[in-house]
């Protein structure tokens, strides 16, 4: 009962502390909450969170599929760069407008809130190198096992971590704009700058940060860990 307990609060922990920093995913929640409805909001909150577990789940089991075909990879990682400037742009277009409740290009899109979720979650695969960075440790430290049942319970606990991070974006961020009496156009101006911003950290990540070269570089030290842990035990 305590490793199953130890387990799902890990995963959620680890999701939850990773997905409150401001980013393209969980402002899109706050803004769909805003401009838009809590219901649209969390049907998007559930398509991210889908996408998270199948990732993570990839981490777990796939890794060395995805190092094989990286090439896939490479390509998302770059149609994120073009994403997030073109959300970035419309923002920016749609800020400087007279109109006071004018939607960026989101918004305006008639795609069912859920599949907006997967979308942009799975064109952000980041999140495998962080998982596998992730994972490896914790198996490595023997903090979850390889196991079908560990991995199951340490999902479950990422998909509701992720899900909290995006719940509080989602309330208290409608909250605090309502407070605020921020207009629409500001929401708009603030997103416009976080996605610039997201463009440019996700261009130096594809340039000097690969994810392959980061799951290699993971894979390394997970190996390294290891070694030392076993020669640590032979000379005890």
């Amino acid at each position: 009962m305590f490793d199953f307990v130890r387990i799902f609060f890990t995963g959620l922990i680890i999701s939850l502390l990773g997905s409150l920093p401001l980013g393209s995913l969980n402002i899109t929640a706050m803004q769909l909450s805003v401009q838009e409805n809590t219901r649209n909001a969390i049907k998007y909150g559930l398509g991210v969170a889908l996408v998270e577990i199948i990732y993570v789940r990839i981490s777990l089991k796939g890794i060395n599929w995805v190092m094989e075909h990286d090439t896939i990879f490479r390509v998302l990682e770059w149609c994120t760069v073009f994403l997030f400037l073109i959300l970035a742009i419309s923002s920016f277009i749609t800020a400087g407008r007279k109109e006071e409740k004018q939607k960026n290009i989101i918004l305006k899109s008639r795609v069912d809130r859920f599949i907006l979720g997967v979308t942009m979650s799975a064109l952000n695969p980041v999140q495998i190198p962080f998982w596998f960075i992730w994972s490896t440790y914790l198996m490595s430290t023997h903090m979850i096992r390889t196991t079908s049942f560990d991995f199951n319970i340490y999902t479950i606990g990422i998909g509701i971590g992720t899900l909290s991070a995006l719940a509080i974006f989602i309330f208290a961020g409608r909250w605090i704009v309502n407070k605020l009496k921020a207009s629409h156009r500001v929401i708009n101006l603030v997103v416009g700058i976080i996605f610039f911003l997201s463009a440019i950290i996700q261009l130096y990540r594809v340039i000097y940060k690969p994810m392959n070269e980061q799951i290699k570089g993971a894979k390394s030290n997970t190996s390294y860990q290891q070694q030392s842990q076993d020669k640590s035990h032979w000379l005890c």
